[in-house]
């Protein structure tokens, strides 16, 4: 199965990249996705997840073809 992986805003310039594609032969959930491209990391709890453009819990199962999006916090706004 083949996942497409996005990073915005200042988790892309964390990451270094905007995508990755990985390869997988069995079920994954989003944690197991952001393990395998952060080398190992454990998920921020401020971290928003999206599958296919709508937000979903960490234990989401990802299928094949999906499009998982990392987004950090928002902040900022009109005072």
């Amino acid at each position: 199965m083949t996942i497409t992986v996005k990073f915005f805003a200042s988790l892309r310039e964390r990451m270094g990249r905007e995508e990755d594609r990985l390869d997988k032969t069995a079920a994954v959930t989003v944690e197991d996705v952001w393990a395998e491209v952060s080398g190992g990391h454990r998920l921020p709890d401020t971290v928003l997840v999206a599958v296919n453009l709508e937000y979903v819990s960490r234990d989401h199962q990802i299928r094949d073809g999906d499009e998982v999006a990392f987004f950090p916090p928002v902040t900022g706004g009109r005072r």
